[in-house]
């Protein structure tokens, strides 16, 4: 559990240096440059990405249980990933009105994302890790409304094919995703009968 712990800190406290130090951050950036500060931020995510995964499968080969969710949770994480995924696809598909409406909608994906994962599954390891990240995504989105207000930022108005694009590129990716490469990937197949 340390090795997930550790792992959520760096990863998540480097992405949340927007949240908690703006300034500081704009301040960095300013001093060393921006190749250098992104060259630190990606070795730095890549380092707590591989700690939270190697501690999250660590912990997954002795599990300790908090609850066992009935089965219908799984139908509920399987809609409510399936939105996130549509929302991930919203911040790439040019011109969609999911953006222009929500004009964040990765953050809104992880909370969506980690929910769905917190409601489909009862171990500590599961609210360790899900739990940070819905946590995370609250804050960040918050944070980044309040940029934006403070910015006065303006989005593009969306467009209905940008917008059915997006539901489209997001339900593939969904369903690529559950049907196939989660199993592959996680060890898990979420909808497995049994």
């Amino acid at each position: 559990m340390t090795i997930l712990l550790l792992g959520l800190v760096i990863f998540l406290g480097v992405h949340s240096t927007r949240i908690v130090a703006d300034g500081w951050r704009s301040a960095q950036i300013a001093r060393i440059g921006p190749g250098p500060w992104k060259l630190g931020y990606t070795v730095l995510s890549l380092i707590g990405f591989y700690l939270l995964l190697w501690g999250y499968g660590a912990a997954r080969q002795a599990p300790v249980v908090l609850w066992t969710p009935p089965v219908a949770m799984r139908h509920l994480a399987g809609l409510l990933t399936l939105i996130a995924f549509v929302l991930l696809a919203a911040t790439y598909v040019p011109r969609n009105g999911i953006k222009a409406r929500l004009h964040h909608p990765m953050v809104l994906s992880v909370k969506l994302w980690a929910l769905a994962h917190l409601l489909a599954n009862g171990t500590l390891a599961d609210v360790l890790l899900f739990g940070s990240f819905l946590a995370w995504a609250v804050l960040s989105f918050r944070a980044a409304r309040r940029r934006d207000r403070a910015a006065g930022a303006l989005y593009p108005a969306g467009t209905a094919a940008g917008t059915l694009a997006t539901v489209a590129v997001g339900s593939a990716a969904w369903a690529l995703f559950a049907f196939r490469l989660h199993g592959w990937l996680i060890g898990v197949q979420p909808f497995h009968q049994g």
